[in-house]
């Protein structure tokens, strides 16, 4: 994956801070995520969830509301009509640099913007909401000194233990928006990802907006979750559960990688993902060692390797000879073992690599059949590479 740092035009005259995730391929699809109120593009679950689609081949377009994070403007001057012209502006972004976002993604009060902007981005196909207010006016709760706003005309509140200046108009600008609306005229595939447990925007939200809402629409627990998405393997999930969910609307193919291609995938310590052709794969390490357990080591990706050559093998062979193999099974293990121990290995000292490969044939197969199996078994490619001269040649990408 790749992420880039830009820049993009705001209705107001500013400018808006904002990052793209780019997949290691060409993209299926683009998306613009919004982030949560008083929130970053750098939030926990912007990060997440735009790595992970990237790593399913969605590139994201992350970036800060005005007068947030890295974005100019004035946050006192902002407010939820502004919001929309910034989501606005982040989709007129990427179909005038890339191509138009099919897929609209907003968490908490960016949810209910998105949902808002949806009927000034024709091209979107889809939109998702996690953890979202059915009413941009849910906020006021959070304004914990509401009433010197309404007093004075501005004062300083206090957000989530943060202070923010505000203006009247802000409050305002809530009460001119009628989601019902917005939902109702939404004509876009929807889907409304919401934790049981939020303690920040109930659950009773999701349930609104899904009323409210024309089919195709759908709804997915994220049970357990707190609002924000802390725990990275929530946000994998509500990642997971976009990637599988919006690929059934998107117009766009996977394209293929050439070869093998393996980046980062910005969970945890070890994470990868892994591209190879049109697939997608995740390797990681155990926790016990510092990873997240997303995906099998690297040794077992050889150990795979091995094993399915094997099958393959064996079966391409079963198949012309007409042998009664009803199925092949590989099970395998690795381990460094001291050379002393191996009577057949070149290798006097130290420790060596030693592969156990078993293999359990089934079918009204006899003796001399099973033996030819066995012995076609040592003959699979990969196993032939593994026991052969290999040269590897590492060089730095351009």
């Amino acid at each position: 994956m790749a992420s880039t740092t830009l820049r993009i035009a705001a209705t107001q005259g500013h400018e808006l801070a904002a990052r793209l995730e780019m997949p290691a391929g060409a993209p299926r699809a683009y998306a613009v995520f919004a982030h949560c109120f008083t929130c970053s593009k750098e939030s926990k679950a912007a990060v997440y969830i735009g790595q992970a689609l990237a790593a399913r081949g969605i590139a994201v377009l992350r970036f800060d509301f005005t007068g947030l994070g890295a974005s100019g403007g004035d946050f006192a001057d902002s407010n939820f009509s502004s919001n929309i012209d910034d989501v606005v502006c982040a989709a007129n972004y990427l179909r005038d640099n890339h191509s138009a976002p099919q897929i609209l993604i907003g968490h908490s009060l960016g949810g209910t913007a998105v949902l808002a902007a949806a009927g000034r981005i024709p091209d979107a196909l889809a939109v998702a909401t996690i953890g979202s207010p059915y009413d941009p006016q849910h906020v006021e709760h959070l304004l914990k000194n509401k009433e010197d706003l309404l007093t004075k005309g501005e004062a300083t509140v206090d957000i989530g233990g943060r202070p923010f200046h505000l203006r009247r108009q802000f409050l305002d600008d809530l009460e001119r928006h009628d989601p019902s609306t917005s939902i109702g005229g939404l004509r876009k595939a929807l889907l409304i990802l919401h934790s049981p447990q939020d303690a920040i925007v109930p659950i009773d939200n999701a349930a609104k907006i899904f009323v409210a809402a024309k089919h195709p629409k759908s709804f997915v627990s994220l049970d357990g979750a707190d609002h924000l998405l802390t725990n990275p393997r929530d946000a994998a999930y509500a990642a997971e559960v976009l990637a599988a969910w919006s690929s059934r609307y998107l117009r766009a193919e996977s394209v293929a990688v050439d070869g093998v291609r393996v980046t980062e995938a910005g969970e945890g310590k070890f994470a990868q993902d892994i591209y190879a052709g049109r697939h997608r794969l995740r390797a990681d390490e155990p926790v016990a060692i510092g990873g997240a357990d997303t995906g099998p080591t690297p040794y077992d990706l050889l150990l795979a390797s091995l094993g399915a050559c094997t099958a393959m093998t064996v079966r391409l062979y079963a198949n012309e000879k007409k042998l009664p193999l009803e199925r092949v099974s590989v099970a395998l293990k690795h381990d460094r073992i001291h050379a002393a121990d191996c009577a057949a290995c070149e290798t006097l000292e130290g420790r060596i690599d030693h592969i156990e490969r078993v293999l359990t044939l089934t079918g009204a197969l006899d003796d001399a059949q099973r033996a030819k199996l066995l012995e076609i078994a040592n003959k699979c490619p990969v196993h032939r590479t593994l026991h052969s001269e290999v040269q590897v040649t590492t060089s730095l990408a351009r």
